[in-house]
């Protein structure tokens, strides 16, 4: 839904004309709900313009990768001291280095890493290192998690052949029963458990694992001689610095990082403990601009930002205010959320919900005033949020809350 002579109403009519449906992927609000944007015009701090001059507090950090705010002023600057100097080059520039010496400094497991440009490519090429690495073929992965969009993994079955998929064996995250009988399944021919930093799948309550969850699989790998694979492209640098499965105690052997890695600069990392350099050494992964300088300037700045140790605990704490006004705002309108994950993370469920259409009618009238919410996939909090942005959301909700409970009262 749009406003009538929009500029975005325009932006959408000639898109439609020249990119299938208009837009691709995720950010296609079409699958989202009504009344969101499609296209914007800037962003700054906390705050994102769309192409018709609405400004909206953003609580989805674009999707994940905004960790320190929109052009942070630390990375915006070591960016452009990289712009002089280069970007796409005939190779890497020192900001390579640099950026691989800190990530194996910041990360415990990590004795090597590699680097690459979307998620999708981390994951995929820690699967094929862990393949490589143990000369077998099965992998391991929880059911319903989203692990990228190429064909091994990707949610949709469009263009996907059963061979694409032929060595993959699911089990259910946090059920250790599951993984048991998976990794029997597996045999002999287990190269990798793949396990995301909490399960985060669409549309549902988000569960932290457990620590026996995680050692159980750990456990495993140990015994078989596969690879733990962490997939931290969502999670990765806000839950914690070393990696997600820090808090429970358990260290992967490969993990796939994006998103947060360099503040909104297209760049993604493998990192890997010692016993799998040679098998990153054989496998051939590369790509034309896996290289830029640019996005690694920023990487290292970022880096070098969230080790001053101020980031999480700032997320942490305005994500539990967040979580704590809207189960108030809820109450007050007689409504039930469920809230789950972790605070710096959230997700925001409505109980009796299974459509989701309250929760499109609540994030709809929360857009309207200036809070850019979604409706069933977890959202993003990041370093720059103020205790002012939270109360602006809190407002905005509220709104969202009376509009759901007008809907409900009429149904």
């Amino acid at each position: 839904m749009t406003l009538p002579n929009s500029i975005d109403g325009a932006l959408r009519a000639r898109a439609r004309r020249v990119v299938p449906g208009g837009m691709w992927g995720h950010q296609n609000v079409a699958r989202i709900g009504p009344g969101y944007p499609q296209f914007f015009d800037r962003a700054d701090g906390t705050r994102i313009w769309d192409v018709d001059g609405n400004a909206y507090t953003d609580f989805m950090c674009s999707w994940g990768p905004i960790i320190l705010g929109h052009h942070a002023p630390e990375v915006e600057e070591a960016v452009r001291r990289q712009q002089g100097r280069g970007d796409c080059m005939n190779g890497p520039g020192e900001a390579m280095v640099e950026l691989a010496e800190l990530l194996v400094d910041t990360i415990p497991h990590a004795d090597w890493v590699q680097f690459e440009k979307n998620g999708s490519d981390a994951t995929t090429v820690a699967v094929t290192l862990a393949r490589a690495g143990t000369g077998r073929r099965k992998l391991l992965v929880a059911r319903g998690a989203y692990h990228g969009a190429v064909p091994w993994c990707s949610p949709s079955l469009a263009g996907v052949t059963a061979e694409d998929r032929a060595h993959l064996i699911h089990y259910e995250y946090n059920d250790l029963a599951s993984l048991r009988n998976a990794v029997d399944q597996a045999g002999s021919d287990l190269a990798g458990i793949l396990v995301s930093a909490f399960r985060h799948d669409l549309g549902q309550d988000q569960e932290m694992p457990t620590r026996e969850f995680a050692q159980a699989a750990r456990a495993a790998c140990d015994a078989t001689g596969a690879a733990l694979i962490l997939d931290d492209v969502r999670a990765g640098f806000r839950l914690h610095l070393g990696g997600s499965w820090e808090l429970v105690g358990v260290r992967p052997d490969l993990s796939a990082w994006s998103k947060a890695i360099a503040n909104g600069y297209a760049l993604a990392a493998v990192t890997g403990s010692e016993r799998w350099r040679e098998a990153a050494t054989q496998v051939f992964t590369t790509g034309s601009f896996w290289c830029s300088s640019i996005a690694m300037a920023a990487g290292v700045a970022t880096l070098r930002e969230l080790r001053r140790g101020e980031a999480i605990p700032t997320m942490e704490r305005l994500g539990q205010a967040l979580r704590d006004g809207l189960a108030a705002g809820a109450a007050r309108h007689g409504l039930a959320l469920r809230q789950t994950g972790p605070v710096q993370m959230p997700m925001v469920l409505f109980e009796d919900d299974p459509d989701f259409a309250r929760a499109e009618t609540f994030c709809a009238a929360a857009l309207t005033r200036g809070a850019y919410f979604h409706p069933r996939h977890n959202m993003f909090l990041c370093a720059a949020h103020t205790e002012a942005d939270v109360q602006t959301a809190l407002d905005a909700a509220d709104t969202g809350f009376a509009a759901v409970a007008q809907m409900r009262a009429s149904a």
